[in-house]
């Protein structure tokens, strides 16, 4: 069976806004195919949408499976993109196989799930037992719908998570994480009278997961600006504006910061920025060979940040600690435990604020890691805050439906699929501690490049991936 639905249903949710928090256009759009069809429908008070159908004939026996997928998306845009996320529909092409979009994300995590779920459900040649598709929001900041599912809203005690992102793989265990967070409050300072106000930006980084892609040593936009800061602090500048990253789960593809400079002294400043250009190209070439450097004029109407605040921050950004801590001593290859430092940005009310997540697969890890990340905020001066966090998801590698998968793929393909678990976060995680007796497994088509611009989906794995997920429901 093709996967011409799938894609069908996927175009149409990459026209609908979707970010995290803002997933009412998606849960309308649930709602009414769940109604054009008159399938059992229910949506509970923060926006997760169960769409049922009942079993096809000679499958009414068989116990009710779950297939599960969140709405929600990343939305990362280049610089020089004037899109917009809460009107615009994703631009996307097809090249060499792929499903590409440029300049922003794509929205396959987990836009490609939920169709697949769609497609189900609207196709009555297909057989399978009754399903329950579980669409949850807010995952990517912080699984806040999976966290808030009631016991009830689902009855299946086998479910499919369709949010990975390697075809050949099935995932039965991931990290748990959680955010820590740092603000400084700093004072206004006047601009001492002819200082040259200049803009320095780093651009171009490739970014990307902050669980998959930890491990590819990439540039941090946000340590990176700090690091040129750092250099030209004796030069005595003033800060008027820094900046960096955005989403907590993606690296910071780059940075920028507004500095009010003596003018005797910005021809120093522009050859500390042009050295580090050169040493971080030669740094980054084979991980980020697209990064750019610019220097410009900059208006500012403001004061700056307080000089003694501006240390502290930038000392914190260099010090604290960004990537792998630790690899399993279990799995081999396996990623155990890691940090991202994710954003700095200006607030209003003389805020900035750091932001970080924390990964592990030993929750005691986790939490050791975010209180280490903590103590170089509160030791710079900033209040800390973390968020409540997630669990990881313990591999049970005596599950049934890990074995279903598994035959179905070696009787589709001949030969043996990979099992394993993975650093990124799943849901799966929170459902283990709702569900603790659900059997369940994640797997899906294979994507690259998600939570940055540039994310595609691989098209002949969408074929592979579909006729694994027809043949598993029906085996199940």
């Amino acid at each position: 069976m093709t996967t011409d639905k799938v894609l069908g249903f996927f175009r149409e949710i990459t026209t609908i806004p979707r970010e995290s928090g803002h997933e009412e256009h998606i849960i309308a759009y649930l709602q009414k195919f769940a109604a054009d069809r008159g399938l059992e429908c229910k949506t509970d008070r923060v926006g997760n949408v169960m769409i049922a159908k009942p079993a096809s004939k000679g499958f009414e026996d068989r116990p009710t499976i779950v297939l599960q997928g969140h709405t929600d998306m990343v939305c990362e845009k280049k610089s020089t993109s004037n899109f917009d996320f809460s009107k615009d529909p994703i631009q996307y092409v097809i090249e060499d196989g792929w499903m590409v979009a440029h300049d922003t994300t794509l929205g396959a995590d987990n836009g490609i799930g939920v169709a697949s779920a769609m497609a189900i459900l609207d196709d009555d040649s297909i057989e399978h037992p009754r399903v329950e598709c579980l669409f949850t929001v807010s995952e990517e900041t912080g699984l806040d719908g999976a966290r808030a599912v009631k016991k009830g809203f689902i009855t299946g005690k086998t479910l499919i998570n369709l949010d990975d992102e390697d075809e050949g793989y099935f995932c039965v265990g991931c990290a748990g994480g959680m955010d820590t967070v740092g603000t400084f409050t700093y004072r206004e300072k006047k601009l001492p009278r002819g200082s040259v106000l200049r803009r320095y930006t780093i651009g171009g980084g490739q970014g990307g997961h902050s669980g998959d892609d930890i491990d590819k040593n990439r540039l941090n936009g946000v340590q990176q600006i700090a690091r040129f800061v750092n250099e030209v602090l004796p030069c005595n500048v003033d800060v008027c504006l820094i900046g960096g990253g955005n989403k907590r789960n993606a690296i910071a593809r780059g940075g920028e910061v507004v500095l009010a400079i003596p003018a005797r002294r910005v021809g120093k400043v522009e050859a500390v920025f042009a050295d580090l250009s050169v040493q971080m190209k030669a740094e980054f070439a084979v991980t980020d060979p697209d990064i750019y450097f610019k220097s410009e004029e900059a208006v500012w109407e403001k004061g700056a940040i307080d000089r003694g605040t501006v240390r502290r921050l930038v000392l914190a950004l260099l010090s604290i600690p960004h990537g792998v801590i630790a690899m399993s001593a279990d799995i081999p290859g396996l990623i155990e435990t890691s940090t991202n430092l994710a954003s700095v940005k200006m607030e209003p009310g003389r805020k900035i604020l750091v932001g970080t997540m924390q990964r592990s697969s030993v929750n005691s890890q986790r939490i050791f890691l975010s209180e280490r990340v903590a103590a170089v905020l509160l030791l710079a001066g900033a209040k800390v805050k973390h968020s409540d966090g997630y669990p990881g998801w313990k591999p049970n590698m005596k599950s049934h439906v890990k074995d279903v998968c598994v035959a179905s793929y070696k009787r589709l393909f001949g030969h043996e699929p990979v099992v394993r678990a993975i650093h990124a976060g799943l849901e799966c995680g929170l459902f283990t501690e709702k569900f603790p007796d659900m059997d369940m497994i994640a797997f899906g088509p294979t994507l690259r490049g998600v939570h940055a611009p540039g994310e595609r989906l691989d098209l002949a794995s969408l074929e592979r991936f579909w006729a694994v997920l027809l043949d598993v429901i029906k085996h199940v």
